[in-house]
């Protein structure tokens, strides 16, 4: 009797007793940005967020907010880290602190955090740490940098944000940091956390990622971090790809075996806005509950509300909480589902998955080979006369012109679409070369309403980078609002672009950004969605820039149903 009351109360503490939504940070906080969750070994879990305002009309940063839990779902604030005039030696006075990560080592507790303004120069940050006899104090700042400002060569400094601590099987201890100007990097600490040892080592490319996390499981050490802009109001696109390796220096590569540290850098998704209310899903951490399911813990925004001050300001950013599953190696938020509404999945339970399906073309709806021209149904807004049907392709010199902002100069090649479900896709050649400066040349297909709302699935040129960019253009509160999500890694000079649309029980357009380098291994990242109440005509875009001098190609168009 004894022992059936200690395993009934045991599940009292894990297995919440009502339906919980997400976020969860919804009884304390109305931003909870670059969460982190940890175990305190006394019973409790413990969550640590960047400086921010937690309420709406509030207006004092909360200096790194802390709260805990004992089953993960249900948190209560218990108050900030740092007090309003607390800070180490060599930060400035404007300084906030972001993105802390929160470990144990030895018998005290080890914060680290971004220190984004220091006394070397404007804009020179570092990374800070302080220590504590418990997980919520009273925290000491130690007065020299684990990782102090780094000179980026050409008179500024580089980005020296997001700490994230590793320890390794050996006892070693690594911290990784960075963000996109100067890539993520990784360096070995002493014993204590304090300092770093040795010499850097960058493990995945700049321009492209930030908010690093990394675990080590059955062998593999897996880096996940965050793309796109963080911030972007309702078209924020923020997402999480994750590549691995067997040394925690890297280099770390994607399911597809592409390297994080290269021009066309790869990076296997593990969460992008879904097409429910949640955008901006990024800057995770991990956490395990007590019988071993892994949860995963980041911000989102909520579209229909997404700052914290309306109509703009603060970007408001809560906690939010799902399962982590791990499917032949490779890791994905609820099976591929990504984000959710409502925390079906209790912490402390065991949990069954089942793999999300992907959109899959299942007979053609209607093919445009340009074999014999530009076939009827075709139209143009703002016809170029450079772009031309010869060799079974359509030859589009890629245009000095843009549709986001005001600019609204470029050309686009429409046709209507079907109804219901439907994957349109083209196969595009655009030689953008690598590593070189090609601001912002790209093309690819469009789902467009008009030349401000329009979503656009791209191989694009960003800095030294090439990416294939979902974005989104939206009127927001008298003004414009543009964001993408990253959808893959293009091919060498030839990848395969795939749009999937179907509209949810709304009767809003919900359309899927997939990529491919071969034709045949497609990667699918996130959905954008365009009102219930328009007509998208979809097609295909080439623009962002005319020089230096380049054609994109167009093999073919076409439309599936799936």
């Amino acid at each position: 009797m004894r022992r059936l009351f200690s395993l009934l109360a045991l599940l009292l503490v894990l297995v919440p007793t009502a339906a919980h939504a997400n976020p969860i940070s919804e009884s304390f906080a109305d931003t909870f940005a670059d969460p982190v969750i940890v175990p305190g070994g006394d019973g409790w879990y413990y969550a640590y967020g960047t400086t921010d305002p937690l309420r709406e009309g509030e207006r004092v940063a909360h200096r790194i907010p802390m709260a805990r839990s004992k089953n993960l779902v249900d948190w209560t604030y218990v108050g900030d880290a740092f007090s309003a005039g607390q800070k180490p030696a060599f930060a400035a006075d404007n300084t906030a602190f972001w993105a802390p990560d929160v470990r144990k080592i030895g018998n005290r507790w080890v914060m680290y955090v971004t220190v984004t303004e220091t006394t070397v120069a404007p804009g020179a940050s570092a990374i800070g740490a302080a220590t504590a006899p418990t997980p919520t104090g009273p925290w000491t700042f130690v007065d020299t940098p684990v990782v102090a400002p780094r000179p980026s060569g050409d008179g500024g400094w580089l980005w020296t944000f997001d700490p994230t601590l590793l320890a390794t099987p050996d006892g070693k201890k690594f911290l990784y940091y960075g963000s996109y100007f100067g890539g993520i990097w990784v360096s070995e600490l002493t014993a204590d956390g304090l300092r770093i040892t040795g010499t850097a080592t960058r493990v995945a490319i700049d321009n492209k990622f930030e908010g690093a996390y990394v675990v080590r499981k059955n062998g593999w050490y897996y880096l996940f971090a965050s793309s796109a802009n963080c911030c972007a109001g309702p078209t924020t696109g923020y997402s999480v790809s994750v590549g691995r390796s067997r040394d925690p220096r890297g280099p770390f590569v994607d399911k597809l075996g592409q390297s994080l540290n290269v021009s066309r850098a790869g990076g296997t998704p593990v969460i992008a806005p879904n097409g429910n209310r949640w955008v901006g899903t990024g800057h995770n951490g991990i956490v395990t509950d007590r019988i071993g399911q892994d949860w995963f813990v980041y911000h989102a925004i909520d579209r229909s509300d997404p700052y914290l001050d309306e109509p703009f300001g603060i970007n408001e950013r809560p906690m939010l909480l799902d399962r982590l599953d791990w499917i032949n190696g490779w890791p994905t938020v609820r099976g591929g589902r990504w984000a959710s509404d409502v925390l079906r999945d209790k912490p402390g339970r065991p949990v069954n998955y089942s793999p999300a399906p992907v959109p899959t073309p299942k007979y053609p709806l209607f093919s445009e080979d340009f074999n014999r021209g530009l076939g009827s149904g075709w139209s143009w807004v703002r016809q170029d006369p450079a772009a031309t049907v010869s060799g079974g392709k359509l030859n589009w010199p890629v245009q000095g012109a843009d549709l986001t902002g005001t600019s609204n100069n470029a050309g686009v090649l429409l046709r209507n679409a079907p109804k219901g479900r439907w994957i349109a896709e083209t196969k595009l050649t655009l030689p953008l070369g690598e590593d070189t400066v090609r601001n912002y040349q790209q093309a690819g297909l469009i789902a467009y309403v008009n030349d401000d709302l329009f979503a656009r699935n791209d191989v694009v040129a960003i800095w030294n980078t090439r990416q294939v960019e979902f974005g989104k253009e939206m009127p927001f509160a008298d003004a414009l609002s543009y964001g993408g999500t990253i959808a893959g890694t293009p091919g060498l000079e030839t990848t395969w672009l795939r749009l999937a649309h179907r509209t949810d029980a709304s009767g809003e357009h919900e359309y899927r950004a997939g990529v491919s380098n071969d034709g045949r291994r497609w990667t699918w990242g996130g959905v954008w969605t365009l009102p219930a109440d328009t007509t998208p005509r979809i097609g295909l875009v080439a623009h962002g820039g005319a020089e230096p001098a380049v054609t994109a190609q167009f093999e073919y168009f076409r439309f599936s149903r799936w």
